[in-house]
């Protein structure tokens, strides 16, 4: 194993940068599981209620009731669209982020740098004004 501290600051950027878009994609696809599954989990309940009901109510509330879960099901269609969209996306911005860092080495770390600093500067500046 290559020791990190012997790689170039083009290729600790490069990794970090990687690491990166690797976290933001596996937290967003968490996320679109999760979501999914909330709504999967929800739309089964709404179509036991539905089934449960279906022998105590009139035709018109029946014709509501299914007409209700064809917009759940299109509803959630339309949220797996979305994620999937939302997935693709990701992807590009990560590889896009990978290009960059690859072709501007100096720059990324230059920027690296400056948003460190920056993050450093306001975690100061919120303690020294918790300390207050």
């Amino acid at each position: 194993m290559k020791n990190p501290l012997s790689q170039s600051p083009e290729q600790n950027a490069l990794s970090g940068s990687r690491h990166l878009s690797e976290q933001m994609l596996s937290g967003a696809e968490r996320a679109m599981d999760s979501t999914r599954s909330l709504a999967n989990d929800t739309l089964d309940r709404a179509e036991d209620k539905v089934r449960h009901l279906r022998g105590s109510i009139d035709p018109l509330v029946d014709k509501l009731a299914t007409q209700a879960q064809k917009l759940a099901r299109q509803s959630l269609d339309m949220a797996s669209e979305a994620s999937d969209r939302a997935q693709r996306s990701m992807h590009r911005y990560a590889d896009a982020t990978t290009r960059y860092v690859s072709n501007e080495p100096v720059k990324s770390v230059l920027i690296a740098a400056a948003v460190g600093a920056a993050v450093a500067l306001l975690v100061a500046s919120t303690v020294h004004r918790d300390k207050r």
